[in-house]
């Protein structure tokens, strides 16, 4: 069974100049050195859920593209706890060279098994799902990025007595679980902000169902589209990091932060305002984008 982590997760500020507001990032990334951030708590419910049938031959079985986190983080699950992990990975043209992904490599290395499809195919998830219960039917088999209601339960962990006086909470926004779960369960005071870092209409009717609050606001802030990284994302995230000695992942918590320091200059928030934001994890991703970004001849995320 997935125990709950022991260990305290540091909540850091964040000193702005001239700023009337005070801002903090709580360091979700710490809670487990493999199943990072937001994954841990996503996957808390699922997992014990289905352990608690006692399958024969558990298997975890889930869908990501090449340089997923989720992906990442439930391979990491299966080797800690001893339990066979099937990866649906989008782009059959990676099945012959997959070892050249870090990601997947890492993957592999804690014992996932891969499935690469076709987008198109990929694009029908249900139907997929389908199939892949047909042929295990002990399987436990999660949707994109953990995003169900089990998940939007256990994000209520990221939440504590630390986190209950601020008045606003922040966190990216790739499949809608985790600002879902943290809308749920924050206090009647706070406001939750979402950073969209996909461009998905219909990410705000997948919250509120998840949800069923109305204390959410949704910002876009995908900055050129999903899994794209660009000059100035780059360069936000080696200046944040030289200044506050935080490292952020290019695809989800570095865009959040980029944009969440625009509205403070824009003077978004009202002065006197507490703000948390939540930093997911992710970090794995850096070796992938560094990888894309060095072919490109670009600037790279600084690893210090």
């Amino acid at each position: 069974m997935l125990p709950l982590p022991e260990i305290k997760i540091p909540i850091i500020p964040i000193p702005l100049e001239n700023s009337s507001v005070s801002l903090y990032i709580k360091r979700e990334d710490e809670v487990h050195k493999a199943i990072s951030g937001n994954k841990y708590w996503k996957l808390f419910y699922n997992v014990n859920q289905y352990l608690e049938l006692t399958p024969t031959e558990p298997m975890l079985i889930s869908f990501g593209g090449a340089y997923s986190n989720h992906i990442a983080a439930l391979a990491a699950l299966g080797k800690d706890f001893g339990i066979q992990t099937l990866g649906i990975i989008r782009g059959e043209e990676l099945e012959e060279r997959w070892a050249e992904n870090p990601t997947l490599r890492l993957a592999a290395e804690c014992g996932m098994q891969f499935c690469f499809v076709s987008r198109a195919l990929y694009r029908d998830k249900e139907s997929l799902a389908e199939s892949f219960k047909n042929q295990y039917p002990n399987a436990l088999i999660i949707p994109e990025g953990g995003t169900n209601l089990q998940a939007v339960e256990g994000v209520k962990y990221m939440l504590n007595a630390d986190t209950q006086d601020f008045d606003y909470i922040c966190t990216a926004v790739g499949t809608g679980g985790t600002v879902a779960g943290l809308s749920k369960f924050a206090e009647c005071h706070q406001q939750v902000l979402g950073f969209k870092v996909v461009k998905d209409a219909s990410l705000s009717e997948v919250v509120s169902r998840l949800s069923r609050r109305e204390n959410i606001t949704l910002f876009e802030a995908s900055y050129g589209g999903y899994g794209k990284v660009s000059d100035e994302v780059i360069g936000f995230i080696n200046a944040f990091q030289r200044r506050y000695q935080i490292l952020l992942d290019p695809i989800y918590t570095g865009k959040m932060m980029m944009k969440l320091l625009e509205l403070i200059e824009a003077g978004y928030f009202p002065k006197g305002s507490k703000i948390l934001a939540f930093h997911t994890g992710g970090l794995q991703g850096i070796l992938g984008a560094n990888q894309m970004l060095k072919q490109q001849n670009r600037p790279c995320i600084d690893i210090i």
